[in-house]
């Protein structure tokens, strides 16, 4: 398929789910509408994420750092904020902390990079929580002023939307290829001309405001605030896990996987959180040892080589356990002996 075909596609794709969604609160209720609003905020999450870390191969754990400093914006704006003045201001904030994280650590690779992102949150976190401690004598804040379910469902929409068509735009671009070409082989792309510290600065920084914009959109669905809450490591797991399971490197994976995801949470979370958690540890499993491109790479030759493999594993296991492969070792060295 060629680049306007796929293009199209993909645009047609996302108005047609657009629209679905923009229809679900008329006839589903408020259980339904609930599932889907978190089903949104991962897809932005992740799709933000892979777009980044996916092309990059940099692996970050800042995500709650950066929906919390959304979050907070929220909670200590809105008062005196418009709505979308807020969800701007934790963007901004987000994007702007994210461009000094990223100054200060995409330097660094792998293991590293990870850890340090992590450790980052958690300073972040406990900053925070410092700061309304001593300033404020409290550990969070009330919302007082909470916009209509309505007005935030759509908001989150809207941010899930603009995140996918962003990613639809910019992995057609030079940035997009750019960032391609750094997780390819970094070294290659700066002798191809590419300024790949600011390359991924910017990358890194798009990914933060995406976070930062959810996380100020989703600060009003609970009416109290707090940094555990608020800077929720969980959050930034899951959306890892969405992302490497549905697909890191791919458009649609991610909104697979986070429509998956969030269906399992509603369902087992609640009633049986262990019993979710451990999935969520065996969908990695299986995805990073059988699926290693994610549930956006399955096709039916996957299920065909699956059976496969297993038919053969199968024949393996029964010609060791009955004796047969034993048997044929001993008549394989005696005819060696013989032989000499």
């Amino acid at each position: 398929m060629n680049t306007n075909a796929s293009l199209w596609r993909d645009v047609l794709v996302l108005f047609g789910l657009t629209g679905w969604a923009l229809a679900l609160p008329s006839y589903g209720n408020e259980f339904v509408v609930s599932m889907a609003l978190t089903c949104l905020m991962y897809v932005a999450l992740s799709t933000s994420w892979g777009f980044f870390c996916g092309s990059s191969r940099y692996l970050s754990l800042a995500t709650s750092a950066f929906f919390g400093l959304g979050a907070y914006t929220t909670a200590m704006n809105l008062d005196t904020m418009a709505w979308a003045s807020a969800i701007a201001l934790g963007a901004g904030i987000a994007a702007a902390v994210a461009v000094v994280m990223g100054l200060a650590v995409l330097h660094l690779r792998g293991t590293y990079f990870a850890v340090l992102t992590f450790g980052m949150a958690e300073l972040i976190r406990h900053a925070i929580s410092y700061y309304e401690k001593s300033v404020h004598g409290t550990v969070g804040r009330v919302l007082t002023t909470v916009p209509e379910m309505s007005t935030i469902y759509h908001t989150v929409l809207l941010l899930a939307v603009v995140t996918v068509a962003l990613s639809i735009w910019l992995r057609r671009t030079r940035f997009g290829l750019a960032l391609l070409g750094i997780g390819g082989d970094e070294q290659r792309a700066q002798t191809l001309g590419v300024n790949t510290r600011w390359v991924k600065v910017a990358g890194f920084a798009l990914t933060a405001a995406v976070a930062g914009g959810v996380g100020a959109a989703m600060a009003v669905r609970w009416t109290y605030i707090d940094p555990h809450t608020a800077f929720n490591p969980f959050i930034g797991f899951q959306t890892v896990l969405i992302a490497l399971i549905g697909g890191a490197m791919t458009l649609w994976g991610p909104l697979i996987a986070a429509i998956v995801f969030s269906i399992l949470a509603e369902t087992l979370r609640l009633q049986a959180p262990q019993i979710y958690m451990m999935t969520l540890g065996l969908l990695l499993i299986l995805s990073v040892l059988y699926l290693p491109g994610g549930l956006a790479s399955m096709r039916w030759q996957t299920f065909q080589d699956w059976y496969r493999d297993m038919r053969q594993w199968y024949k393996d296991t029964r010609y060791e356990w009955s004796g047969d492969k034993a048997r044929d070792k001993q008549r394989a060295k005696e005819r060696r002996i013989v032989g000499l």
